[in-house]
C-alpha cells in the first residue's frame, strides 16, 4: 500500500478470520464466522457491510472494536493494532470508536441526558464540560426538549437518536452501526439514515454500517462489501455494485429493491404481447443506447419498452430495459449488433 493510501485508510483488515469453538470438550465443533477477510475502509466514508443472517457481518464489526478476539490476521484502526490486545490496551482505541445498536441498549433508569452523559463520566470529563457536551449533542439530534425524559417515554426513532448522541459523546473517529434501523418502521428508518448522513458529512466521522437491507445501503453508503458464509464476495462503490453486481448473493440483494429484469413467467407474457424481437439491455451513463435506437429508426426499426426501469444513484444512471424491436430481420440484427457495441445485451429466445 502506498503512503498516500495508508494515510487515507482508517480501518485496515488483512486476512482476518474468526473461528468459534462450540460443543462439549470431548467433541468440540468449530465454526468459521469470518473467513480470510480483507478490507480497507477509508476516512470520511460511509462503508456498508451487507449479508444475510449468518453471513458474518456482525461478528466482523465486533472484531473491529475488539469485543471479539481475532483468530488470525491483523486489524488496525487509525494505525493502531486491535488484534492481540488486552482490555487495558484496547481502552484508548475504543475511545475513538462509537457504537450504535439495533435494540438501542439505553439505560432505562437514566434520562435521555443521563444516557448521553454516561460515556463522558467514564472518560473523566468535568461536570460542567459534560453538561455542555450533552446539550450540544441533544441539539444536533433534535432531542433538546426530551433531555429529562426516560427511554420508556420515547419512540423507537427517538431512542435510536439518543443512541447516536451517546455514541458521538467522546468525538470518535469511527462510528459502528450494527443493524441500527432494523427495529424501526420505514419512515423512521429514513429519518435515522438522514441523521447518520449528517454525522458523516457535517462531523466528518467515518461510518461502518452493518445491515441486511439493500435499501439502507442505497440511501447512505458510499461503498459496500457483500458477505456470504464469512467471506467478502464483492466490494465496490454503491453505484458500481447496484449497476453491475457480479456475485450471486449481490444479485439477489439488488433484485430485492430493483426488479428491472422480468421473471420467466413474465417473459412468456411479454412474448405474447410484443411480436418484435425481445432483448434485455443494461443502461448506464456510459452506454449510448439512445443514439443506437435513433439510428435504428432511420433503418426502419421501431421499438417498444416492454419492461424495466432506470434509477439514479450517486449521480449515476443505471438500470435494465427489455426492448421489443420490430422491423426487417436484417435491420433488427444490425440494431442488436450496434447495441452490443455499447452495452450488455441478452436476447430472449421465443
Amino acid at each position: 500500500m502506498s503512503p498516500a493510501a495508508a494515510a487515507d485508510t482508517l480501518v485496515s483488515i488483512r486476512d482476518v478470520s474468526k473461528v468459534f469453538v462450540t460443543g462439549p470438550r470431548r467433541r468440540p465443533r468449530t465454526v468459521t464466522a469470518v473467513d480470510s477477510v480483507n478490507l480497507e475502509i477509508r476516512r470520511g466514508e460511509v462503508f456498508a457491510v451487507i449479508g444475510y443472517s449468518g453471513a458474518g457481518k456482525s461478528t466482523l464489526v465486533r472484531l473491529i472494536n475488539g469485543l471479539e478476539s481475532i483468530t488470525s490476521g491483523t486489524l488496525e484502526v487509525a494505525g493502531r493494532r486491535v488484534d492481540g490486545r488486552s482490555e487495558t490496551q484496547l481502552a484508548p482505541i475504543r475511545h475513538d470508536i462509537g457504537m450504535i445498536f439495533q435494540q438501542f441498549n439505553l439505560f432505562t433508569s437514566r434520562t435521555v441526558a443521563g444516557n448521553v452523559e454516561y460515556p463522558l463520566k467514564r472518560a473523566g470529563w468535568k461536570a460542567e464540560d459534560r453538561r455542555a457536551r450533552v446539550a450540544e449533542l441533544l441539539e444536533f439530534v433534535g432531542l433538546t426538549e426530551r433531555a429529562g425524559n426516560y427511554p420508556e417515554q420515547l419512540s423507537g426513532g427517538q431512542k435510536q437518536r439518543v443512541g447516536i448522541a451517546r455514541a458521538l459523546a467522546t468525538s470518535p473517529e469511527l462510528l459502528l452501526a450494527d443493524e441500527s434501523t432494523s427495529a424501526l418502521d420505514p419512515e423512521t428508518t429514513q429519518e435515522v439514515l438522514g441523521l447518520l448522513r449528517r454525522v458523516n458529512r457535517e462531523l466528518g466521522i467515518t461510518i461502518v454500517l452493518i445491515t441486511h437491507e439493500m435499501d439502507v445501503v442505497r440511501a447512505v453508503a458510499d461503498r459496500v462489501a457483500v458477505m456470504d458464509s464469512g467471506r467478502v464476495v464483492e466490494v465496490g462503490t454503491t453505484a458500481e455494485v447496484f449497476a453491475h453486481p457480479t456475485a450471486e448473493t449481490t444479485r439477489k440483494f439488488v433484485s430485492s429493491v430493483m426488479r428491472t429484469v422480468p421473471r420467466p413467467d413474465e417473459l412468456a407474457k411479454l412474448r405474447a404481447e410484443h411480436p418484435g424481437r425481445l432483448v434485455i439491455v443494461d443502461v448506464t451513463d456510459r452506454s449510448r443506447i439512445g443514439a443506437v435506437l435513433s439510428d435504428a429508426a432511420r433503418d426502419g426499426v421501431s421499438f417498444d419498452i416492454a419492461f424495466g426501469g432506470i434509477s439514479i444513484l450517486q449521480s449515476q444512471s443505471f438500470g435494465t430495459l427489455t426492448l421489443s424491436l420490430t422491423g426487417s430481420d436484417d435491420a433488427v440484427s444490425r440494431t442488436v449488433h450496434a447495441l452490443r457495441a455499447v452495452t450488455t445485451v441478452q436476447e430472449v429466445s421465443h
